[in-house]
């Protein structure tokens, strides 16, 4: 295991401090006349543009016959970028297979659970289940690994693009579906008892009876489905972990690997891949889905999603960077409107305040066809004039070379900062076993999760997305909210938190299942009873038409999707109640004192998630951790040594600042969309 230490050297050796952070952009030398080239690289770097990104969707032409490549165009490519000072990005193009890989081995395609198969002329059409796909992509790789793996020009790899979960019912699938069961369960007696299969007679004599889960068929087996979905994270994870070890067979160990991910909270590949050296994510913000805040608040975007993206992909390595930002107007979205002017460099700035070691935007040049026609360029379709986002870019990228100037490389962070330092405890398959088994339509995980993310943004904590097997003790405050499975070992890794002075927050549904997704053979909760000194004797969902209410702090909170009914044993406070319905005047908020520490059980998912911002803002005060108490919108982040502050809502915010603070960019009246940065 790499140590710490040792990270934060790598991470160093291939981000210098004193960079902060570095910018680039996507080009397609493929798509664009060769006697273009050379202008369009001097004009990035005009622009002030530091790196650039290859190859991504080229593997047609990289490889235009079977087992003949082509490389002239990509020197010839690499070779301007490195005239005009533009490091480069390279990628292995396996979203993109070419035709006559299909053609030939038609198998490679991905088959959809009705049968149906994917088809040339889309993208990420193969399946990581083809056993033939996965092997002869590495011979791709390892040609470019052996051309470019020692080119002191090219920083890093990005493996594939947007890599996801596709489940295929292919003729490879079935098979390495088995094989993995088999890994996993070594006996098919042992599959049996996790899959719960005496019920409905699903008893299988031998794995090679187990066929894939048809997730479309009302009533398939809920562990089976479940298993299905972590064989089709390992297919993704493992297939890019092949990847990375074909070029480090080739690459020098200067030139970094990552992959770049959709933000997905649903899944369990993201993260899962050990080979590389830290993860990416794609980020956008307008495209018709949120609506933001205020009326014209959707050509900002929700003020949550880079924000989380940071905080949920930062901890996973150490450091993360964004390979994909909005530059402006999309053509994908159910709508497309444009972003506000000023929108693009907000988020800039608002990925770089989680830490990010680099941005990069999708693409220099708008594209004048294919299937994303209409989405803006960092240079319109004329190939030359900036537009609105390609100005922002550039001019984010000035503030950062003057905050280059300014830094104090012994900056630390502000000690109130640190003390409301919040872990968030975050399981993959908790999210997937309740998302097959919410047991109530009124039920979003991921929003569940936002309730007390934005709470503890709004206290201007910094957040980090935690997982099982990280050491919780660095963390004033641990929300684990509706961990659903779990074992006596984190039961008693959580009792250990709280007794040696931490504070722990659960939420309803946690605990009420052993990691297999059965219900414990005892009552309701029952391993959880000694933690959070309460009995639960049971839960409540209502009707979306009829909702209740939770008292806490003399004022009423609306639920409807889940309520657990709780019984404090002697020496645990009850904080809130349940109104109007049969148990009412009962717990639903409980809070203890647990050794040196404490532990609060908000038994009941509200509404608007006003009841979890209260009693977290109870529980900070009550430990005396300070905090702020930022509106909707308004975000504010550490690093480096200066302030980061943006304001995603449709109002004026005056922001408070010491009284040394010097301001760099912005001022301390911020308008939608702006930006204020100050040196600590």
């Amino acid at each position: 295991m790499i140590s710490t230490a040792t990270f934060a050297q790598t991470i160093e050796q291939f981000f210098p401090k004193k960079d902060l952070t570095t910018v680039g952009v996507y080009y397609y030398p493929e798509h664009w006349d060769p006697a273009q080239w050379e202008r369009d690289f001097q004009n990035m770097e005009k622009m002030g543009f530091e790196f650039t990104h290859f190859g991504e969707f080229a593997w047609a032409q990289l490889e235009p016959e079977e087992g003949k490549y082509d490389f002239k165009w990509l020197d010839k490519s690499l070779e301007l970028a490195k005239k005009y000072h533009l490091k480069v990005i390279m990628c292995t193009s396996t979203a993109t297979p070419p035709v006559w890989l299909v053609r030939k081995h038609p198998d490679v395609l991905a088959t959809i659970e009705d049968g149906s198969k994917m088809d040339h002329g889309t993208r990420q059409h193969a399946t990581f289940s083809s056993n033939y796909y996965r092997s002869y992509s590495m011979k791709m790789i390892a040609e470019l690994a052996k051309r470019y793996g020692n080119d002191p020009n090219i920083i890093g790899w990005q493996l594939d693009n947007e890599p996801r979960r596709a489940l295929d019912y292919g003729k490879d699938a079935p098979q390495r579906f088995r094989d993995w069961l088999k890994n996993k369960y070594k006996t098919i007696e042992t599959l049996n008892e996790a899959w719960g299969n005496s019920f409905w007679s699903g008893t299988y004599s031998t794995f090679d009876e187990i066929n894939l889960p048809l997730h479309s068929l009302w009533g398939m087996n809920l562990h089976a489905q479940l298993d299905h979905y972590r064989f089709g994270d390992h297919e993704t994870a493992s297939f890019l972990d092949e990847q990375a070890k074909v070029i480090r067979q080739y690459a020098t160990p200067k030139q970094w690997i990552t992959s770049n991910y959709i933000p997905m909270y649903d899944v369990g590949y993201v993260g899962a891949s050990k080979e590389l050296d830290f993860v990416s994510y794609t980020r956008y913000m307008v495209y018709g889905s949120d609506l933001g805040i205020g009326p014209k608040g959707y050509r900002v975007g929700e003020y949550s999603r880079i924000a989380m993206s940071n905080d949920f992909f930062r901890p996973l390595k150490g450091a993360y960077g964004v390979m994909e930002l909005q530059p402006g107007q999309v053509n994908w979205g159910s709508i497309n409107p444009q972003p506000l002017p000023g929108a693009m460099r907000l988020w800039l700035w608002h990925v770089f305040a989680g830490g990010s070691k680099f941005t990069c935007t999708y693409r220099y040049r708008a594209p004048l066809y294919g299937y994303e026609q209409f989405h803006y360029g960092i240079v319109g379709t004329d190939g030359v004039t900036p537009t609105t986002g390609g100005q922002e870019f550039a001019q984010f990228i000035k503030d950062i070379n003057t905050l280059r100037k300014k830094q104090n490389p012994k900056a630390e962070l502000p000690k109130e900062y640190l003390q409301r330092k919040t872990g968030i405890l975050f399981n993959a398959d908790n999210v997937m076993g309740i998302d097959l088994n919410k047991q109530t339509n009124q039920w979003n995980t991921e929003n569940h999760f936002l309730k007390y993310y934005k709470a503890t943004k709004s206290f201007g904590a910094p957040v980090d997305f935690v997982r099982d097997t990280t050491d919780f003790s660095k963390y004033p405050v641990l929300i684990v909210p509706a961990y659903q499975m779990i074992d006596q070992l984190m039961i008693d890794k959580l009792t250990a938190y709280a007794q040696k002075g931490g504070n722990l927050v659960l939420s309803c549904r946690s605990g009420i299942q052993n990691r297999k997704g059965h219900l414990w053979e005892a009552k309701f909760y029952e391993p959880m009873w000694q933690l959070i000194g309460s009995e639960i004797e049971s839960y409540d969902l209502l009707m979306p038409q009829s909702p209740d209410k939770i008292k806490f702090n003399n004022q009423d909170f609306e639920w409807v999707s889940w309520g657990d009914l709780i019984k404090p044993n002697k020496g645990t406070e009850t904080w809130g109640t349940y109104q109007g319905d049969f148990y009412a005047g009962t717990a639903a908020v409980t809070s203890r004192k647990l050794g040196k520490g404490t532990v609060t059980y908000i038994g009941v998912d509200s509404k608007k998630g006003d009841l979890e911002k209260q009693v977290l803002t109870k529980l900070y005060q009550q430990q005396n951790i300070p905090i702020e108490n930022y509106p909707a919108g308004i975000m504010v982040e550490y690093r480096d040594g200066f302030g980061i502050a943006v304001n995603y809502s449709d109002k004026i915010y005056e922001m408070k600042l010491p009284a040394n603070a010097e301001i760099i960019i912005g001022t301390k009246a911020m308008k939608t969309a702006d930006v204020l940065v100050w040196k600590q």
